[in-house]
């Protein structure tokens, strides 16, 4: 499965985080990324100082926020590679994955014991097929050399753990099935429940105790800070990693935050949500069938397979519209088949082995209570429908979580197959997209972002009105010429050119928008010359009436206006090529081994003692203490197997770059390597038991040999006496109306006059209304000589 770019960007995050944590602490490594100013101000509000885990300052602890569809479960499979490489140093690091509910813990389970689902085959393809995955209730079946050899993910429920007494509960109970995992250690090993007469007491919590296993805790919502010191120190984790859409405060150290606008961007969920409202709950069913109607219809021309689905929330028992009465309804006066309802509640579990992107699965209607709130997920859901009050509902944002999500993750051709559809029955619009904007901010979306994906739809069932946004209507002017057929046939082939045949020779010719000076030209030398003139004319009365009426506020792109900028080009081989540095190493040939392998002592030592040994990276220490049971950092035990081609082939896995050819790097792997051993006199067994920051100095100096070639390609191909640099406008970028239509605004009350694409649809600046981007906004547009201005927004994938 292909990430996108905010879940590549958030483990990229979280390894520089863990691996500097290595080298500076947690705290430290935390405090100094989050002050970075591009992740403070993605940050935002979340930001702010470190807070370790209660006695335990030196595991790190940190969150990573996604709003709801944002691939959280996929993350925390990528997680483990990266923590095992950056913090936990172990080729096969035991996993703790705790879900807040059962449901949850085991559809987890369930994916990650399968071959075919993508969360597995993340496992495997980090761990080369070496994975072993246990429910929580099955540790018993957890064979003592599978720990050695397999990367174990043991899931469970975080209630499994937080409880005060352990007498009872099997997870802290003695078990002579785990008496092999037990019998390398001493009697006298500090940390672990012992038994009546002293001996160590064979438990599953002991045995995570040993292990120190990575925890994944999947929607933690604050789980982890609320669980007692004496469970933390029963578990004893390696590192804690969480997951969630809605942080519990500044007290999970958020490390990343995704918006809404990104999981938009890259296709992942529906955006807006067109919102219905209706004065009774009969109308908002009715209207919700007609949408689910209209959709089918739309999705029949879809490349995919799409069956839009209904989600109704039904009150509850002792209510008026409970599930029997919607389901009644939905038969006899909707006229819906039975068999496309199904009801999903806890007591009918009608969903149950039903897979619903079967083509023949007949089911388009879903009638629940709150049942689906627990990882129910379907992405043919499209309309959620509720009965009742949504401000007075409980769960509805569960719910309306369900239909946000896009099918197969890929935008589709009609744009009413990217939105999702709500309607609810409230007295006014104004109450139910309040009511609806507080539960997407509960669901992990920001204020703003909330507010902006709430729309009104209206209300007619005709073809162009039902998923219509209410908007300023569009100029068109409209004008009668005299000209040959075939002259209307060429204007016609310009885009938003319309003409109408009045008789033989004569057409009422329609455009819709602004005309621009650059269409306006084309036109005219297309007409016969006796037209010429009264369409200048025409053109220029239709632009002033513009001007004087309710289109004065036009922004310069609604007007047409150009805004081209020149690209630096280079000519290579006989060809423009943008200047580029990626571009230009394509063309730059440059080998690895024409660099040193040597790696000094002041970038990466080691110095032994009998219970120490310490690695010095760059001038910056990590000590390991290496009487604990971690035999790769044991110094009086040989690592079986690691010599110096093994070691050289697992830094080749390791570092792996696509620019650079395997043989090279692995003859330049060996340089290193035999540098190290055999003229630094490092034994191989030492430099097997710290590979794991080895790996990270070679990555390290990889990228530093990179930037150098890369800079001599720029040099090579802009600067040198051969090389040929061009400005060109043909090759030129142009900004466009709807460009960064996703991108987060400035919702500030300064009112820019010459923005481009005008006052409401600024970029969010970096640093709010503070910082030298809006600063420098405000002198631009105040400069008489500047006709409009736009920000490039940074990694926008339109900039």
């Amino acid at each position: 499965m292909q990430l996108k770019t905010y879940q590549e960007d958030a483990l990229a995050t979280l390894r520089g985080f863990l691996e500097d944590a290595r080298l500076a602490g947690p705290k430290g490594a935390y405090e100094a990324m989050t002050r970075e100013p591009e992740l403070a101000t993605r940050l935002g509000r979340y930001g702010g100082s470190y807070i370790p885990l209660e006695g335990f300052p030196d595991t790190p602890y940190v969150c990573l926020r996604l709003p709801t569809g944002g691939g959280k479960t996929l993350l925390g499979a990528k997680a483990i590679s990266v923590a095992r490489d950056a913090w936990a140093e172990k080729d096969y690091p035991m996993v703790l994955w705790l879900t807040p509910t059962n449901t949850i813990r085991l559809q987890t389970v369930e994916a990650l014991k399968d071959p075919r689902h993508a969360y597995r085959q993340t496992l495997d393809e980090s761990f080369g097929g070496r994975v072993r995955v246990l429910d929580i209730a099955d540790f018993t079946q957890l064979p003592a050399h599978d720990i050695l050899d397999h990367c174990c993910v043991i899931v469970g429920t975080i209630q499994t753990l937080r409880v005060k007494d352990t007498i009872g509960r099997k997870v802290y109970a003695h078990n002579e099935n785990l008496q092999p995992h037990f019998s390398p250690l001493p009697r006298a090993t500090a940390g672990l429940e012992k038994l009546d007469d002293g001996g160590v007491k064979f438990s599953f919590a002991n045995l995570l105790h040993i292990e120190r296993p990575l925890m994944i805790v999947d929607e933690a919502h604050g789980a982890v800070t609320g669980l007692t010191r004496e469970m933390q120190a029963r578990v004893n984790p390696a590192a804690i990693i969480e997951f969630t859409a809605t942080p519990h405060g500044k007290k999970s150290n958020i490390l990343y935050s995704a918006t809404a606008q990104e999981l938009k961007k890259e296709d992942m969920i529906k955006l807006p949500v067109m919102l219905s409202e209706h004065d009774g709950w009969e109308n908002a069913v009715s209207a919700a069938v007609a949408a689910r109607a209209r959709l089918a219809k739309v999705a029949e021309s879809d490349a995919d397979y799409i069956r839009p689905i209904v989600l109704f929330q039904a009150q509850k028992k002792n209510q008026a519209v409970t599930v029997e009465v919607l389901k009644r309804h939905l038969i006899e006066t909707e006229r819906v088949a039975a068999d496309k309802i199904a009801i999903a509640t806890g007591e009918q579990r009608e969903l149950d082995g039903i897979n619903l992107f079967d083509p023949a699965c007949a089911i388009e209607y879903v009638i629940t209570v709150e049942a689906l709130k627990e990882g129910w997920d379907c992405s043919f859901a499209y309309v959620f429908c509720s009965v009742s009050r949504i401000a007075a509902a409980r769960d509805v944002e569960q719910l309306l979580g369900r239909v946000l999500r896009m099918p197969y993750a890929l935008r589709r051709r009609a744009d009413e197959l990217n939105r999702a559809y709500a309607f609810v029955s409230e007295p006014t619009f104004g109450e139910a997209a309040r009511a609806l904007t507080d539960k997407l901010i509960r669901m992990g979306f920001e204020e703003e972002e909330a507010r902006e994906n709430i729309q009104p739809a209206q209300q007619s069932l005709d073809d162009t009105g039902l998923f219509g946004v209410t908007g300023r209507p569009q100029p068109t002017f409209t004008h009668t010429v005299t000209a040959p057929t075939e002259v209307i046939r060429a204007l016609e082939k310009e885009q938003g050119i319309a003409a109408r045949a009045i008789d033989e020779a004569t057409y009422e010719v329609t455009i819709a928008g602004p005309i621009s000076e650059k269409r306006e030209a084309a036109i005219v030398e297309a007409l016969p010359e006796p037209q010429r003139e009264p369409v200048k004319q025409a053109i220029k009365r239709y632009r002033e009436r513009q001007a004087a009426g309710a289109q004065r506020a036009l922004s310069p792109a609604e007007r047409g206006a150009e805004f081209k900028v020149p690209r630096l080009m280079a000519q290579i081989q006989g060809e423009l090529e943008f200047a580029d540095s990626d571009i230009f190493s394509e063309y730059h040939d440059w080998s690895l081994l024409e660099h040193s392998a040597k790696i000094g002592e002041d970038e990466f030592a080691v110095r032994a003692t009998a219970n120490l040994f310490e690695i010095d990276l760059d001038g910056k220490r990590v000590t390991y203490q290496t009487a604990d049971k971690e035999n790769q950092l044991s110094l009086d035990v040989e690592v079986a197997g690691w010599t110096r081609q093994a070691l050289v082939l697992w830094l080749d896995r390791q570092t792996r770059q696509p620019d650079i050819r395997q043989q090279e790097l692995l003859r330049w792997l060996g340089r290193m390597v035999d540098h190290l051993t055999d003229t630094r006199e490092i034994h191989i067994t030492t430099l097997t038991r710290c590979k794991f920051l080895l790996a990270r100095k070679v990555r390290d100096k990889l990228a530093a040999i990179r930037q150098t070639e890369r800079g001599k390609a720029y040099q090579k191909y802009l600067f040198a006496p051969t090389a040929k640099p061009s400005v060109s406008f043909y090759t030129g970028f142009r900004f466009k109306q709807n460009i960064y239509p996703d991108e987060r605004r400035y919702r500030g009350p300064w009112k820019p006059k010459k923005h481009f694409l005008g006052p409401d649809r600024v970029a969010a600046f970096d640093g709010a209304d503070t910082g030298e981007e809006f600063q420098c906004a405000q002198a631009l547009d105040s400069l008489p000589a500047v006709r409009f201005w736009l920000r490039n927004v940074a990694r926008g994938e339109d900039s």
